[in-house]
């Protein structure tokens, strides 16, 4: 639909919905800016089609007449109360259903309207528990295993607690938000301990995370740009490059941000060499071991020592 067409539609609505009472053609053509530039031919036409367009839509325009004051005898209206809709009110089935709605990510991305909507629910004195459809909701590649307690406490608005990098002191967090960055999640949130925001890279959470107390026991502050919060925090970039041949269809999380390569190694057909950009502190070696036979480190030599490592210690351990 044009922007010119959409204009007045518009205007005709608010026309016929701000009106006490039955208002003639003339008095709209005369209300409404568009009809005003239009022969009275066009603006019969133009008219006409809007009121088909209108009720299409479900507005819903009624004829009539106070009296025989109208020289064609009829005038029309919007009733307020046909048009507003009623007060939303969802049962229990309703709101899991919404909720699991909630936990579908673009891309395997926490989104913040996800929260955002729950706590829009909640706020309204909506009962959420997102507990209920556990069993029904999807999946997403979320390997670490502070994921699932860092995610519900975000939801629930519930305290948490943890040991960080093998730190003997226990950080008490109310989580705002679950971000991914450069291939790993990450939790923003206020750290009480330190008395100012914090982020935390889930796969360095030695051990934890618990919950404190019940749910609803923090709000964000509503100044907060979360998202810009985050990119302050953000830790530094990559300090490494390595070229790694992946089985084609594994490792999405790592390719997608990583391109294409050469190498002179003769690889299976169904294999190609990727150049990932890392962090020589993060967690690269693990995540190619975990791949197992998937996946090859082919330089640097560093980081192909560090995952034989850890597939050797692997094997060493009782099944």
């Amino acid at each position: 639909m044009a922007q010119r067409t959409s204009e007045r539609l518009v205007n005709l609505t608010i026309a016929l919905l701000s009106a006490r009472h039955w208002v003639s053609r003339d008095q709209l053509r005369e209300l409404v800016t568009d009809y005003r530039r239009m022969s009275p031919a066009g603006f019969s036409r133009a008219f006409e089609r809007d009121k088909d367009a209108l009720r299409a839509l479900g507005v819903p325009i009624v004829t009539g007449s106070d009296d025989a004051c109208f020289e064609d005898g009829s005038g029309y209206r919007i009733t307020r109360r046909d048009f507003e809709l009623p007060p939303v009110d969802f049962d229990a089935d309703e709101l899991s259903a919404l909720a699991l709605a909630s936990r579908v990510w673009r891309e395997a991305s926490a989104r913040a309207d996800t929260i955002s909507a729950i706590a829009k629910l909640r706020a309204g004195g909506a009962q959420v528990d997102s507990r209920r459809f556990e069993a029904l909701a999807p999946q997403i590649s979320a390997s670490e295993p502070a994921f699932d307690v860092c995610w519900q406490a975000t939801l629930d608005r519930t305290r948490i607690a943890f040991r960080y990098r093998g730190a003997d002191e226990l950080r008490t967090v109310r989580p705002w938000s679950l971000i991914w960055r450069r291939g790993s999640w990450y939790l923003l949130g206020f750290d009480e301990d330190r008395g100012a925001p914090r982020m935390f890279k889930l796969g360095r959470i030695s051990s934890g995370p618990a919950t404190v107390g019940g749910p609803g026991a923090f709000t964000i502050p509503a100044d907060t740009d979360l998202e810009g919060l985050s990119r302050s925090l953000e830790p530094s970039g990559p300090d490494a490059s390595a070229v790694i041949a992946v089985r084609d269809g594994f490792l999405p999380q790592l390719t997608r941000h990583g391109t294409p390569a050469r190498s002179d190694v003769e690889l299976p057909e169904d294999f190609t060499c990727w150049r990932i950009e890392y962090s020589a502190r993060g967690d690269l070696a693990a995540r190619v071991a975990a791949a197992g036979p998937d996946a090859v480190v082919l330089e640097p030599a560093g980081l192909r020592a560090e995952v034989v490592r850890l597939l050797r210690a692997s094997a060493r351990r009782p099944a």
